[in-house]
């Protein structure tokens, strides 16, 4: 195994993801379209799948918990990948999510973020966080 091979097996100049939405606020019958870009890094990527998940964040202090923010997934989906991402090489690959009920959000802290982790092969897994909206423009 080469060092560079070695570097990125252990995530070092690996793989990075960066999702573009196209419409980052949905209204009632938009779908969330958008598209994931992978860059290389470093070295050749073997990836096992992609992961998209929509979710309900909500910060809320209780005296019961430690915890200050709770995750709800409200929608998931996973994307096959077949094959591997070259050193520095771009991927792209496209994606499309229905939203429904579960994505309006009643508690004023809450918001909704796209999570995107892409799965690598004996490697550190790759993610990014955008946060979107859904419901009908505040006046």
């Amino acid at each position: 195994m080469k060092f560079k091979d070695f570097l990125s097996s252990i995530g070092i100049g690996s793989l990075k993801v960066n999702t573009v939405v196209e419409m980052p606020h949905l209204e009632e019958g938009e779908t969330l379209n958008g598209t994931i870009y992978l860059d290389g890094g470093d070295g050749e990527q073997t990836i096992d799948f992609i992961e998209l998940n929509v979710i309900r964040l909500v910060e809320d202090t209780r005296d019961d918990s430690d915890f200050d923010f709770y995750e709800t997934i409200i929608a998931k989906q996973s994307m096959e990948f077949a094959g591997s991402v070259k050193s520095k090489d771009t991927v792209m690959q496209q994606f499309e999510i229905v939203p429904d009920e579960r994505w309006s959000l009643e508690h004023p802290k809450a918001k909704l973020i796209l999570r995107t982790i892409v799965h690598v092969r004996n490697g550190i897994n790759a993610r990014d966080e955008d946060v979107i909206t859904y419901g009908t423009p505040e006046s």
